[in-house]
């Protein structure tokens, strides 16, 4: 499995969100200091509900970041998770693992002391050039987006 690292090329990708196609070159045009990618297991459930409103609740979009969350989830959940959570930036859909893999998160993990293959859950912070500035792996759900505010912020 590939693992990114700061100063990299972002793998480039075009993914399904229940607005419509989004793609990384239009997220980072629209984007005045860079974009967050992250990948989360599963909408709706806990982690991924704190995580996503973490990201709803920080600055982050306000100063200049645009934020995407991916998961294997289907179009109808997002758009459900999307609304209830009141989140205010896109989901995407990759059910066939194409952008999870490509910045690598996707593989084997531990699940209940058992090794599966599934998301691992990761956020990029990615430069208005296109080059990955932060990259982190098997983060933890809770607290995770203060350390990434805090990382960009000082």
């Amino acid at each position: 499995m590939t693992r990114l690292q700061p100063g990299d090329p972002a793998p480039q990708f075009e993914i399904d969100t229940p607005s419509g196609k989004l793609a990384l070159a239009d997220l980072l045009k629209q984007a005045e200091k860079g974009v967050i990618v992250y990948f989360y297991p599963k909408a709706m459930t806990p982690g991924c509900t704190t995580e996503a409103c973490d990201f709803r609740d920080s600055r982050l979009t306000d100063s200049g970041y645009r934020v995407i969350g991916i998961s294997p989830d289907p179009l109808d959940k997002l758009e459900a998770f999307r609304d209830a959570e009141l989140l205010d930036f896109p989901l995407g859909s990759d059910p066939d693992h194409e952008v999870l893999e490509a910045y690598g998160a996707w593989g084997e993990k531990k699940n209940y002391g058992r090794t599966v293959m599934g998301v691992i859950r990761s956020t990029f912070v990615i430069n208005p050039d296109g080059t990955i500035a932060e990259a982190m792996y098997n983060v933890k759900a809770t607290g995770h987006v203060a350390r990434v505010t805090k990382n960009i912020f000082g």
